[in-house]
């Protein structure tokens, strides 16, 4: 668009020209006219606030004038988000309010409809704490005994998001926005690329079931090319995902025309071609194998803390694999829950809307689990699925995450508009795209702030809900401080909601309500005894 207009332009201000020096001087007008806003046009491409301007000169300029048109608490919002999903429009507005540093106060109290069902809030204290007096970095330490390089982790960080996905513009902002900010990116399985390491920002590198930058040439895990990229002082965890929300059981999906060359090097692939990850990682098969592949990983990498991601399918798989940890004596250093509202690039229609558990009943089932069995203390847990406010995270953490991660917020304080092209490889704003036409929009340094910024507010706003709370530390929020409006006539508390359990009270009787998936759980295979072991060789 940027080439078209300049050629557009330039055409018309020669014809316009010839034709006031042969037809009529009134012509002059005309050239004048589209000199001005020949100027404008090259104004708009350099400047580096407006993604769209920069990639439509002048015409991207109707996007800000309709917002105007509108009341400012819908300014920066559409109907549908990132995945097709409904968002609450006004936690989006506020990610781009936070991001550009503007007043994300609102008049005339809340937009919600407060006597809906679902509508949920935190209890405030009629002796609330101070903020400024409270910790300002709240932050968790993961790592269990086993782990000798422990990470000190933000509790709010950038999810995984592939290198592929995203541009590189958009991840060194990302990258660059978490080095200002202190806290950690997550590489997604795409693996780590120079884009990831240029700004030094803290990495956390997802290995998904493609192996990307620790594979062999047929698609097996390589120890060496993992044990090299793994000691790199920026990579501070490691996290497996067996499987994420916005695609439970569906391996990741690169459209070709987003893998080019120079990211087909750093997968170990060819370019120019549809990349489908396998449903499944051939480095393991059972759960016992998962965990020593675990160890294996810890190993390698120097003692770093490793982790697996997943959203909850079947509970006996969960259940199993903590059966095998507890026969091995072996621990991840941390667990992260995402939800089935998660959400992706490229994902089929059925998987991102039918497959996998919502994050608050996984992030419930998970941490029940973990404290029944009295394996909690070994264990940090992160959620990822669409927190994108601080009574998100709240919210999580009542739940038992000790951390979060978020992906689409970070995305639209880089620019994302939600125009719904991430798998055409046309985003207008140059954040899901390898166009070069299109990626020139958005300028790393104008958005690495933004980022920096985001995190920074959001942060702040959890702290400030501590305090109204009556509450001193994150360790203290409880389910019962989280209600529910569960009906016109009822409301209650997550606690009533989401029963919590006693630490190792699973060990003397395990509930009712989890005793057929503990049944039907073995260290010795993922599934149920009736089909038998499940075995991809």
């Amino acid at each position: 668009m940027r080439r078209s207009f300049i050629v557009f332009s330039s055409l018309l201000l020669v014809a316009t020209v010839i034709f006031a020096l042969y037809l009529s001087r009134n012509w002059f007008v005309v050239t004048g006219v589209i000199f001005l806003l020949t100027l404008l046009g090259y104004y708009d491409m350099f400047q580096k606030k407006h993604s769209v301007m920069r990639i439509y000169p002048v015409f991207g300029r109707l996007r800000y004038l309709m917002e105007e048109l509108r009341p400012k608490i819908y300014q920066y919002f559409i109907e549908s988000d990132i995945d097709g999903r409904p968002i609450n429009r006004i936690d989006r507005a506020t990610i781009y309010q936070r991001s550009k540093q503007e007043n994300d106060t609102m008049p005339f109290g809340t937009q919600l409809d407060v006597y809906s069902d679902g509508y949920e809030w935190v209890c405030h204290s009629m002796a609330p704490k101070d903020f400024k007096n409270l910790d300002q970095d709240p932050r968790v330490l993961v790592g269990n005994s086993k782990c000798s390089q422990p990470y000190s982790c933000s509790i709010y960080n950038i999810s995984a998001m592939s290198y592929g996905a995203l541009s590189a513009n958009a991840v060194e902002a990302m990258n660059a926005g978490a080095k200002i900010g202190g806290f950690a990116h997550n590489t997604g399985e795409g693996g780590i690329s120079n884009h990831h390491l240029k700004h030094e920002g803290d990495i956390i590198w997802q290995i998904g079931t493609g192996y990307f930058g620790c594979r062999t040439e047929d698609g097996n895990f390589s120890d060496e090319l993992f044990k090299q990229k793994a000691q790199l002082p920026q990579v501070k965890m490691i996290e497996i995902k067996i499987s994420q929300g916005a695609k439970p059981g569906h391996g990741g999906i690169l459209p070709a025309s987003k893998n080019s060359p120079e990211i087909a090097a750093i997968r170990h692939i060819k370019p120019h071609t549809l990349v489908e990850s396998p449903p499944y990682h051939k480095a393991f098969s059972t759960p016992k194998e998962l965990i020593r592949f675990i160890e294996r990983l810890r190993s390698l990498s120097g003692g770093k803390p490793v982790g697996f991601k997943l959203c909850i399918g079947h509970k006996s798989e969960f259940i199993a694999i903590c059966k095998a940890m507890m026969e091995l004596n072996s621990y991840p250093d941390f667990i992260t829950v995402d939800g089935a509202e998660g959400g992706t690039g490229a994902a089929p229609q059925e998987f991102s809307n039918y497959v996998g558990a919502p994050l608050l009943d996984g992030l419930d089932f998970v941490h029940n689990i973990l404290t029944g069995l009295d394996i909690r203390k070994h264990i940090k847990i992160l959620a990822s699925g669409k927190i994108t406010s601080g009574f998100h995270i709240i919210r999580a953490m009542a739940l038992g995450a000790d951390a979060c991660y978020t992906a689409r917020a970070m995305m639209m304080a880089v620019g994302c508009i939600q125009a719904l092209l991430c798998n055409t490889n046309k985003c207008p704003v140059g954040v899901a795209t390898q166009d070069p036409r299109l990626t020139v929009g958005l300028v790393v340094e104008d958005k690495k702030h933004r980022v920096a910024n985001f995190h920074r507010n959001t942060i702040k706003s959890v702290v400030e809900l501590l305090g109204a709370s009556g509450l001193e530390r994150k360790e203290n929020i409880t389910r019962s401080h989280i209600y529910r409006r569960v009906s016109f006539k009822s409301m209650a508390t997550y606690e009533e909601i989401f029963p919590s359990y006693r630490a190792g009270s699973f060990l003397a009787d395990v509930p009712e309500r989890y005793k057929q998936d503990f049944a039907v759980a073995s260290a010795d295979y993922w599934g149920f005894p009736n089909i038998g072991s499940w075995s991809h060789q």
